[in-house]
């Protein structure tokens, strides 16, 4: 950690951060005007991205409802990290589906492998990326997740760019990020004003990147979902 609290709050802190720092981009040099961003989430740590009421807040099946993410729908999890929400999609989409858990570490992947081999999941395959490649197949997917991410993308728009082409026509990419401010599970601010993403700045990034914003109610109390899809889909 970047301060001097102790090893309980450092845990206490890191369970609420989620996904934060397991990105979906390479590590190049931070531009000197831009915000400073977290460094990797450290493999060993996975188990502290789980906290017990997760579910509660996250609501991870209306997020998937809303996405369409259905028996049989082939999807991929960004920024995977310890994967919470991989398992909760193989689930979902079931035997006839495919879930892609995109990762930049190597550890993580290998972590994922093992948890799903666990849980007995022979639909997820995971993908490492790298830079604005998220290594992921053209026109194939119905849903893309990318949950608490977000913040850790270097070139976003381009990020989002490459996402739009793995969409299939009527596909939907889902944005969940934590709200700036403070309070709840979530990076604290103070840490730095690159950990929390304005929502209007997501959807900046994705009229940027040439894709449509789908209206979405929100539903989570700490964070926001944007939702997006290639132009001219139905909706």
């Amino acid at each position: 950690m970047r301060s001097s609290h102790s090893r309980v709050a450092a845990a206490a802190l890191l369970a609420g951060m989620l996904g934060l720092g397991l990105t979906a981009t390479g590590t190049a040099a931070q531009r000197p005007d831009a915000p400073a961003r977290a460094r990797l989430f450290p493999p060993i740590d996975l188990g502290l991205l789980e906290p017990p009421d997760r579910d509660a807040w996250q609501q991870p099946d209306q997020i998937m409802d809303t996405l369409g993410v259905a028996d049989g729908s082939v999807v991929a999890d960004i920024g995977a990290g310890a994967g919470w929400f991989t398992v909760r999609l193989g689930t979902r989409v079931g035997p006839r589906g495919l879930v892609y858990a995109q990762d930049v570490q190597r550890p993580v992947l290998d972590a994922i492998r093992r948890r799903t081999e666990r849980e007995h999941l022979q639909n997820v395959q995971t993908r490492l990326g790298m830079g604005d490649n998220p290594n992921l197949p053209a026109a194939a997917l119905d849903a893309i997740l990318i949950v608490d991410v977000y913040p850790e993308i270097d070139d976003r728009v381009s990020f989002l760019r490459s996402l739009g082409r793995s969409l299939k026509p009527t596909g939907r990419i889902g944005i969940v990020n934590y709200k700036p401010g403070e309070g709840g599970p979530g990076p604290v601010a103070r840490l730095g004003e690159g950990e929390r993403v304005a929502q209007a700045i997501v959807e900046s990034d994705v009229a940027a990147a040439g894709l449509t914003l789908v209206p979405v109610r929100q539903f989570l109390r700490y964070q926001y979902l944007v939702v997006a899809m290639r132009p001219g889909s139905a909706r």
